[in-house]
């Protein structure tokens, strides 16, 4: 069992090992998506980039990066990912819309 805290919402999210993030999120009312993003984001298939999150803590809780995150974070800091790519297998805290 994994705790996802969203830290913006304060809110506490508990998973099985192997969720994913942006399911997660939705499932529980966490809005992930800025105002452009909720018109363009591509439904969790990593080709937008839309569902930008960054990990806080736990990091290695989660499983690497895919080769869209490559692709799309390649200027951003190693902690930011693709909430519909990530994997959660532990605990982590979540920091949604980071920009």
């Amino acid at each position: 069992m994994a705790n996802i805290k969203f830290i913006k919402e304060d809110k506490l999210v508990f998973a099985v090992d192997g969720a994913n993030l942006r399911l997660k999120a939705m499932e529980n009312g966490i809005d992930l998506y800025t105002f452009w993003g909720k018109m363009t984001n591509c439904g969790g298939y990593g080709q937008c980039g839309t569902c930008l999150v960054e990990i806080t803590e736990g990091m290695e809780n989660t499983n690497p990066r895919t080769e869209a995150e490559e692709r799309k974070l390649k200027r951003k800091p190693a902690t930011y990912r693709l909430a519909c790519q990530t994997i959660v297998q532990g605990d982590i805290c979540v920091h949604t819309k980071p920009q």
